[in-house]
């Protein structure tokens, strides 16, 4: 199917990096993009699903049995079909790598600076192979400075910008806004600033979705 917009689609992305459905949504939703051949300027949102988690991080089986009493057998099934569902996506996610939940704070000031150098996609395809198939520790500084690196952004400018002040205004100026969408879960994907799509979905999903969102806009410019 070959859709033609009428202008440039802006698609904003509301995410966690360590969410395994937000990896899985970001993949199917840009496959669909490609399948349409829809030009799409396409941005990311914070949300942060744990922002009082320390640096540190947990230990995802303790996460999962503190927060919904799941023991270790529940928690293998589930991972079994997430692994599934994701590698249906392009996603690899190795568990036994991939052992805890990190703090992201960093993580979306890092996504938010490279925004400014049209980096975010090419830096969120770098954290989900450094996160879910190799299990790298992102709240760490040193490891989003090497990934930083890995996507052409500057060490040092890099540095800076993981503690700079206004960075974080900018930062939490996002929040506000997302805030004021009153996002109920992710992925969430904001289409031209006013239209709502809630799940990772599959591409079939994705492709009617914009395929219909995409009509819409030709025919009311008509």
């Amino acid at each position: 199917m070959n859709v033609q917009s009428i202008k440039k689609l802006k698609i904003e992305m509301i995410h966690d990096i360590v969410y395994s459905w937000c990896p899985i949504g970001y993949r199917n939703i840009k496959t669909a993009i490609d399948n349409l051949n829809i030009e799409v300027d396409f941005h990311f949102i914070p949300f942060e699903l744990n922002p009082e988690m320390e640096e540190n991080g947990e230990l995802i089986a303790n996460y999962f049995n503190r927060q919904f009493g799941w023991d270790t057998h529940k928690l293998q099934e589930y991972q079994q079909s997430l692994v599934k569902t994701a590698a249906k996506a392009g996603v690899n996610i190795d568990f036994s790598k991939r052992k805890y939940y990190y703090n992201t704070h960093k993580v979306h000031l890092l996504m938010h600076w490279a925004e400014s150098f049209n980096k975010q996609n090419e830096l969120n395809e770098k954290l989900i192979e450094a996160y879910f198939e190799h299990g790298k520790d992102i709240s760490n500084s040193e490891v989003l400075l090497v990934i930083a690196e890995q996507v052409g952004l500057d060490r040092a400018l890099t540095v800076n910008a993981l503690s700079s002040a206004n960075l974080e205004l900018e930062l939490d100026r996002k929040v506000k806004r997302r805030n004021v969408l009153n996002i109920r879960n992710v992925p969430a994907f904001l289409l031209n600033g006013n239209t709502l799509v809630y799940g990772s979905n599959s591409v079939e999903t994705f492709e009617k979705t914009l395929s219909n969102f995409v009509l819409n806009l030709e025919l009311n410019s008509q």
